[in-house]
C-alpha cells in the first residue's frame, strides 16, 4: 500500500466519503500520517530472519542496510563442530556436545559403570554445574544501537555462519505489508486528523447561528479513539523497553 493510498483512505473517512470539504491541506495530512507511522513503528514486532557469516562483533549495517530496530534471537545455522562445507553435507552434530554430555550423565541408559555413585560424587556434580554454566552463555548477544554493532558469544563449536532474527526499521509507510499494522496506522492517523480538525473548528464559536460546527464532537472523538488505540497497543505489546 503506497503513501497516496493511505492519504486517500484517511481523507475519505474524515470527509464523510468525500462529501465534506476539509480544512487541512495535503501537507498537513502527510504530517499526520508521518506522526502516526512514527508512533506505531515502536510497537511493530514482526521479525525477519537472515543468515550471515559469524563474527564476535558484527556490523549491523550489513543486515537490511543497517535498518534494524531490535535483535530478537540468535540461532545456529550449522551443526556443532562443523563448518560450511560439512554442514551442507550433513556433517557436524545437531546438538551441543556439552548438552549431550549432561544427558549421558543424568540418563539411566548406556551410561557409566556404577552410575549412582558417580553422579552423586561431588566432583561430578561440579562438572555438571560447569557445563550448564558454559552452555547458558552460548549465543548470548548484545545489540549496541549507538554503534550499530551486534556482539555474540559462542561458548563451543564456533560456526562459519549465524542466523539472526531481527525487527526491521521502516523508513516509509509503503514498506509495511501487514494488513493489521496498515489498519492501525490509518486508525491513528484518522484520530489525529479528527483532533486537528476539531481544534480548527472550535477556534471560534457562533452563538447566534442556526447551526453549529461539529468541532467539539470531532475533538472528543479523536481524543477518545487515540487514547483507546494507545491503551490497546501498550496492553498487547510483547516488546521490552529499557529504562536506562
Amino acid at each position: 500500500m503506497d503513501r497516496q493510498a493511505y492519504l486517500d483512505e484517511i481523507k475519505f473517512k474524515l470527509s464523510g466519503g468525500g462529501i465534506l470539504k476539509l480544512e487541512l491541506d495535503d501537507n498537513a495530512f502527510n504530517q499526520l500520517l508521518n506522526s502516526s507511522f512514527r508512533e506505531i513503528q515502536r510497537y511493530i514486532d514482526t521479525t525477519r530472519i537472515v543468515t550471515i557469516p559469524y563474527a564476535p562483533c558484527i556490523d549491523v549495517n550489513t543486515i537490511n542496510n543497517g535498518k534494524v530496530n531490535a535483535v530478537a534471537r540468535i540461532f545456529r545455522s550449522e551443526g556443532y563442530i562443523s563448518n560450511s562445507e560439512t554442514a551442507d553435507s550433513g556433517g557436524g552434530y545437531p546438538v551441543d556436545p556439552m548438552e549431550a554430555t549432561q544427558w549421558q550423565l543424568l540418563s539411566g541408559v548406556g551410561n557409566l559403570y556404577n552410575f549412582n555413585d558417580y553422579v552423586y560424587n561431588y566432583a561430578s556434580w561440579n562438572t555438571l554445574l560447569q557445563i550448564r554454566n558454559t552452555t547458558s552463555t552460548d549465543l548470548a548477544f548484545r545489540f549496541d544501537r549507538s554503534s550499530n554493532k551486534l556482539y555474540i558469544n559462542i561458548s563451543s563449536g564456533i560456526p562459519d555462519k549465524i542466523t539472526v532474527e531481527y525487527v526491521p526499521r521502516y523508513d516509509d509507510v509503503s514498506e509495511i505489508v501487514s494488513d493489521f499494522w496498515i489498519d492501525i496506522i490509518i486508525r491513528m492517523a484518522v484520530a489525529l486528523g479528527k483532533i486537528a480538525l476539531g481544534r480548527a473548528r472550535t477556534r471560534y464559536t457562533q452563538s447566534n447561528a442556526l447551526w453549529q460546527q461539529d468541532g467539539q464532537i470531532m475533538l472528543d472523538e479523536g481524543n477518545s479513539e487515540l487514547n483507546d488505540l494507545r491503551e490497546r497497543l501498550q496492553a498487547s505489546t510483547q516488546l521490552c523497553y529499557p529504562i536506562d
